[in-house]
């Protein structure tokens, strides 16, 4: 008797691969790319910020000084914090005699690397001959022109009265644009009467401090780092 099933109905069904679904799905190379540039996304979820405080006064003890610390505390309070605080009268005779970055001695360099690398500048000089100290200016001379692109920068400084408050507006912020920072929406100037023995005693100049990271912090949450391709013009 002549058996007459098909084999293709007593053949084993083949198996549906999926492989789509049951691929290990890529992980996002944006971790990767943003190690390999050294940059991290300030403000994410358990990164501590690195904050670099420059302080452009020739002098210690320092209002100026004094005025930076007192930015980066107010900072530390509402986010980690990294810190690291440059002194230019501490570190400024180093900057004797070079005229190139690579004539600069070693402490020197690893300080511009700290400025360049930082999630956030904190950036202070007292008035001198209505403008920062020419120190100031010559530290950020050797910093990388395209070092700073898109990097939040709190600019403060201090004087003898409240009329030299505008160097903020006419001084600070004209260098940094150049670099192409962020510089937050506040400034903070503090005059003289402002301090007592090298301490902010002043309410206002406290709440400027406060309200300056207020609004700014929210910028520096939603900060990407800056593509490696951004173009150099």
């Amino acid at each position: 008797m002549t058996d007459h099933t098909s084999p293709e109905k007593n053949a084993v069904p083949e198996q549906n691969a999926v492989p789509e679904q049951n691929a290990v799905p890529e992980q996002d190379a944006a971790p990767e790319r943003q190690a390999a540039s050294g940059r991290t996304t300030p403000g994410q979820s358990g990164q501590r910020l690195r904050v670099v405080g420059v302080s452009g006064s020739l002098h210690s003890p320092s209002k100026t000084t004094a005025l930076v610390r007192a930015i980066i505390d107010a900072l530390g309070e509402r986010v980690p914090v990294e810190v690291h605080l440059i002194e230019l009268s501490a570190v400024g005779h180093g900057f004797s005699g070079a005229l190139r970055r690579d004539q600069l001695p070693a402490e020197l360099e690893e300080e511009l690397v700290r400025i360049e690398a930082a999630d956030v500048l904190v950036v202070a000089s007292p008035v001198y001959r209505a403008s920062f100290t020419g120190l100031f200016k010559h530290l950020f001379d050797f910093v990388g022109q395209y070092a700073l692109v898109g990097k939040p920068v709190l600019v403060a400084a201090t004087g003898g009265s409240d009329r030299h408050a505008l160097i903020i507006e006419h001084q600070f912020r004209p260098l940094f644009g150049f670099f192409q920072a962020l510089t937050l929406p506040l400034g903070v100037y503090a005059s003289d009467s402002d301090f007592t023995d090298y301490e902010i005693v002043s309410p206002e100049v406290t709440e400027r401090i406060s309200l300056a990271i207020d609004r700014g912090l929210p910028l520096i949450r939603r900060l990407q780092p800056v593509s490696d391709y951004v173009t150099e013009w």
